[in-house]
């Protein structure tokens, strides 16, 4: 595999994102940490103790594991993030069918190979931890898988609607069975196939919730690794969190303005990712997950309505029925675990700018956030007809048209009607002499020695008009590799990462493609700086 790379301004990241990786010193106002300076994360290291519940959760998670079925295997970690001096190096991501998009391996080999890294740097237990988005109810976010299959690039839809319910809750359902033969229509058939559908069809069935199908699948690529499994939708682990859902409430305003603060500053030159709410909490009644806001004096979430009192008397006794939104699921998870940083995809960094006050209010100090891994696996077959046309890697981003018209623009560097034309006017030149002295010898074979010249000029127009056929052949071909290495590397107009599943490549290249990925990212320390072509 080969490790090259290209800038993230040739690609499209946003400014604040390309600032965040090339300047941070311009956005240092917004984060604590500098995540490519060792001696910032050294820094937050030395900061960082135990988090507030910290023991507690280290119990309450074995529960949730074997809840999700994945115990024995998890059971190592969950110990060793319970030792005094353990640091956490953290990431997430929504419940994708199969995995999700690439990006979701980014985010996990990115957290091991930095939590190996530091704990080796620390001499301290550093755990990669995963860190499920077990609260989400956006189903149609994780209702699909990309594939580049046999024509083109197919997004295969989950044909099953959300019930308002978080994802994690909702059953997987038999509907998965015509979804995985979809899937496998698009998929060849190589040496790896059937090992990869005995792993998949053991976790996405029917009575499996998708946080256990979910959970199951990673458990399987990345626990021998060492990643430890987490999150936060489990009766035990929400009633540690009732303080954190409680001052949501009881500080809404002031918590409000922190991230209002904020988000504005960073506006200015940049972009807000999330809007900002009345709370940062949504209910769970039996049937949905509802944002809570606020109407006059009361609190609303759908038919429900509270006055402040009750609302936090309910959360007391019923915490499993509150749910943390995007801002509070970062200050929740670092109440849990003793967070050295957490990697996060440019979305994320993002709206963890708007964040650095929110920290404040609940007493904590914000991680270093790190930016994730990203790369494009570039197969053999397209290494090959990458290498015969005229175009960098970060140009095959632009609209097939644009690059089908740079490709004839640059590649007419011969005037067919020019070099044909002087052969004509050289042919008719030549012809002068010998019809002077044909002329001499029998003027009545003048219009014959004419017929023959123009006989030539004949001939050479059908060689032109073949010519032309050859090179518009040629074109063609050019042109349908443009396209195919357009699919394969920006795949449904962004990049691989966003769109093909992990499954695409398993499937073609074993079971075992990612510990072998994190042996080639780990080798000579792992690379945020840049955007990663990766050859298969």
């Amino acid at each position: 595999m080969d490790l090259s790379g290209c800038s993230f301004s040739e690609l499209s990241y946003s400014t604040l994102f390309n600032t965040y990786i090339t300047n941070f010193s311009q956005l240092s106002s917004f984060y604590g940490y500098n995540p490519l300076d060792e001696k910032d994360v050294q820094q937050r290291a030395e900061k960082q103790g135990k988090a507030a519940y910290q023991d507690d959760y280290s119990k309450a998670i074995g529960d949730y594991h074997e809840e999700l079925g994945i115990m024995e295997a998890q059971e190592a970690q969950r110990k060793k993030l319970a030792e005094e001096k353990a640091l956490a190096i953290v990431t997430g991501q929504q419940l994708g069918i199969y995995g999700g998009p690439m990006f979701t391996i980014y985010k996990t080999l990115t957290v091991i190979a930095l939590a190996r890294y530091w704990e080796q740097k620390l001499n301290r237990p550093v755990v990669p931890v995963f860190w499920l988005a077990d609260e989400d109810h956006d189903f149609e976010e994780i209702a699909w898988t990309g594939i580049t299959g046999r024509d083109d690039f197919n997004k295969i839809l989950f044909d099953k609607e959300g019930n308002g319910e978080p994802v994690a809750n909702q059953l997987v359902t038999d509907q998965i069975e015509g979804f995985r033969e979809k899937v496998k229509e698009e998929l060849f058939d190589t040496d790896f196939t059937d090992s990869l559908w005995e792993q998949l069809n053991q976790h996405y069935t029917a009575d499996k919730t998708h946080a256990q199908a979910f959970a199951g699948l990673m458990n399987d690529w990345f626990a021998d690794e060492g990643l430890l499994i987490a999150g936060s939708n489990f009766p035990e682990i929400k009633h540690l969190l009732a303080p954190e859902f409680k001052k949501s409430i009881e500080q809404a305003s002031g918590l409000y303005e922190a991230i209002e603060q904020k988000s504005s500053e960073l506006e200015k030159d940049f972009h807000r990712q999330v809007m900002n709410g009345d709370s940062n909490l949504f209910y769970l009644n039996d049937q949905s997950r509802l944002k809570i806001n606020k109407d006059n004096e009361r609190w609303v979430a759908g038919d429900h309505s509270w006055s402040t009192e009750d609302l936090l008397e309910e959360i007391e006794s019923n915490p499993e029925r509150f749910s943390p939104n995007v801002f509070l699921r970062p200050v929740i998870q670092d109440k849990l675990l003793p967070t050295l940083g957490y990697v996060a995809g440019p979305g994320e960094i993002a709206y963890y700018g708007q964040m650095k006050s929110l920290y404040e209010q609940f007493d904590l100090e914000m991680p270093v956030i790190f930016p994730r891994f990203t790369g494009t696996l570039v197969e053999s077959g397209i290494t090959r007809i990458k290498d015969k046309l005229p175009f960098k890697f970060c140009e095959y981003g632009k609209r097939i048209e644009d690059l089908e018209t740079e490709f004839v623009e640059k590649t007419e560097t011969v005037d067919i009607e020019k070099v044909f034309g002087d052969w004509k006017d050289k042919i008719e030149a030549s012809a002068e002499e010998p019809l002077e002295f044909i002329n001499e010898i029998d003027p009545t074979l003048d219009g014959t020695v004419g017929k023959t010249v123009a006989g030539f000029t004949n001939e050479l127009d059908k060689l032109k008009g073949r010519v032309y056929r050859s090179v518009k052949k040629q074109e063609e071909i050019q042109l349908r590799r443009i396209e195919k290495i357009k699919v394969n590397l920006f795949p449904d107009g962004g990049l691989q990462e966003r769109s093909v599943s992990p499954i695409y490549f398993m499937n073609k290249y074993g079971l075992d493609i990612w510990s072998k990925l994190l042996k080639e990212v780990e080798q000579g320390g792992i690379d945020l700086s840049k955007h990663h072509l990766i050859e298969l």
